[in-house]
């Protein structure tokens, strides 16, 4: 509390007379939790980084009963200075302790993020099946194969045709999973050996190799590149008004609370308020908003943000997520969607969806948004002989000219002027349960798996010399009390408990009547989530009468 104690004369010092009130870097971020990011403390952040404390705070609970159970056991944990020898459960540090616990979260949500919120964005059967392929293997139940293939990936790694073979690994790494590929190395003997039991991990912490060899950065050092950035841009999603409800009655909204309340120190001070059972029950049920043009919560147009110092004191998310496009060099929508393989839009009618019958109200939207479109970004008289990109070739292997397929002369949009941002949330059809665009989807799987294959701790060092064995076995089982499997067979699945609930059913105990019925808790929790992959919104049994549901 010493470095709190008084406020730097520069900036200007807080209002309150108690300097306790008072950030020692920024008067701004003061009565708020001290992260990385105070500029973008919420509510919903705030939830999840209490969660994840929670969690860590498990695991280090547990390897410790562990400990004093088995003191003279192996850990896992290996010292690269001494690989070799064996760290018993007793003789681990605090400060090792910690680290683990740091992979063995970090693992946790980058496990969530791929099995489990991906797969209620993009809710349908082959991002099912894709999703638990990246992490766990399309044939992870059958050994032969997913060992074959990863002799073949092996191969691939090593050859000298870098762009043939980077597209082969990355579609064949679906075989035995992206998660743990590398983190175990064998001898050079045939995959049938493995049915006599014959086989010897040879994996060693000694050799770099080993450690590093599962990553592939595909030819240049990771990074996560603007285009991802761009399309990850979901402010859409939130609402301007949080619907609070209490455990002891979950059907009843009790209030709902602007947004912007839950920012900067409000978020820490409803979190105080409510506690984190209920905030878990009000965002686990409430509906976010659709991904489209001209839903942006109202209070994110209108931001106070007095110490960045601007003229009005003010942001505008929604012109600002155009504004950073345009200074990093983002190519506008039509020329993004070339350069990843997709169709071109010639005309802002593109963006209505004509299979839908004239008086739908969806349709009626995309023609207002079309003709806005339309007003803003303008139209020009068309010329042939410019050419206006490189990035693509018709059937007759012709470079896009500047009339788009119009007949040359004549007045079309300016539809190459469309910022990326708007064009995919203007965007009209997509595939079944996606809330996410068409081109949103290619540069979001793209980035969502290069993530794993760029992470020795995701690919060939997880293992328990990192992570030690309860770890390791966290991880890969969910918690520390082995794999828990769902009821039933949602949407034709046998399937674990899924991760993020397991992680609230142990931070959050409070939860676990209504977590109960819940497959995957990104899923609204009181929808009925129906016969094979229904996007009907109907109550599930016991939440008739939750007022999400009245018309």
């Amino acid at each position: 509390m010493t470095a709190r104690a008084t406020c730097p004369a520069s900036p200007p010092p807080c209002a309150s007379a108690d300097a306790r009130d008072c950030d020692p870097i920024h008067p701004a971020w003061s009565g708020q939790a001290a992260t990385a990011f105070p500029d973008n403390w919420t509510v919903g952040v705030a939830f999840f980084h209490n969660v994840f404390a929670r969690e860590h705070n498990a695991f280090v609970e547990a390897f410790r009963r562990q400990a004093a159970a088995t003191p003279d056991a192996d850990s896992g944990l290996r010292d690269p200075a001494a690989p070799d020898a064996m760290i018993r459960y007793a003789e681990v540090s605090d400060e090792e302790l910690f680290q683990a616990a740091r992979l063995v979260v970090s693992a946790m949500i980058a496990k969530i993020h791929t099995i489990e919120w991906t797969t209620q964005l993009l809710y349908d059967e082959p991002l099912y099946r894709g999703m638990n392929a990246n992490w766990k293997g399309l044939f992870h139940e059958h050994g032969l194969v997913e060992e074959a293939l990863a002799r073949v990936l092996d191969r691939l790694r090593a050859s000298d045709d870098d762009r043939h073979a980077n597209a082969w690994y990355s579609v064949l790494a679906a075989g035995p999973g992206i998660f743990g590929l590398g983190s175990e190395r064998y001898a050079n003997a045939s995959v049938f050996s493995s049915l006599g039991g014959k086989r010897q991990d040879l994996w060693s912490l000694a050799n770099p190799d080993h450690v590093n060899g599962g990553t592939n950065h595909f030819g240049s050092p990771f990074n996560f590149p603007e285009e991802f950035v761009t399309v990850y841009r979901l402010h859409p999603l939130v609402p301007d008004l949080l619907e609070l409800r209490d455990l002891a009655d979950p059907d009843r909204i009790h209030a709902k609370v602007p947004a912007l309340e839950g920012f900067r120190a409000g978020a820490s001070d409803l979190l105080r308020q409510e506690g984190l059972a209920d905030w878990a029950l009000s965002m686990g049920r409430q509906r976010l908003g659709l991904l489209t043009l001209g839903n942006h919560g109202r209070f994110l147009q209108n931001l106070a943000m007095g110490h960045l110092g601007s003229e009005t004191g003010r942001l505008d998310i929604a012109a600002l997520d155009i504004i950073r496009d345009r200074e990093r060099g983002v190519p506008r929508f039509n020329e993004f969607r070339r350069q990843y393989g997709l169709r071109q839009m010639t005309s802002f009618d593109d963006f209505i969806d004509t299979t839908l019958p004239a008086d739908h109200p969806e349709r009626q939207h995309q023609e207002t948004m079309a003709a806005r479109m339309r007003e803003i970004y303008g139209q020009h008289v068309c010329d042939a002989d410019k050419v206006i990109s490189h990035a693509y070739r018709d059937a007759n292997g012709d470079y896009p000219d500047d009339c788009l397929g119009h007949p040359d002369g004549t007045l079309v949009d300016n539809v190459e002027d469309l910022d990326t941002v708007v064009g995919w949330l203007a965007e009209p059809v997509r595939p079944h349960g996606y809330a996410i665009s068409e081109t949103q989807f290619v540069v979001f799987i793209l980035n969502a798996s290069r993530r794993l294959f760029s992470d020795r701790f995701f690919t060939s060092s997880f293992r328990p010399e990192f992570y030690t064995r309860l770890g390791h076995d966290w991880v890969m089982n969910n918690g520390p009390d082995g794999v828990i499997m769902e009821d039933g067979a949602p949407n034709g699945h046998h399937q674990p408990v899924s991760p993020m609930k397991r992680v609230l059913q142990r931070t959050v105990p409070a939860l676990a009547t209504e977590l109960d019925p819940v497959v995957n808790v990104f899923d609204p929790w009181a929808r009925d989530r129906g016969t094979y992959y229904s996007l009907d919104w109907t109550p599930r049994p016991g939440a008739e009468a939750d007022e999400s549901f009245t018309p």
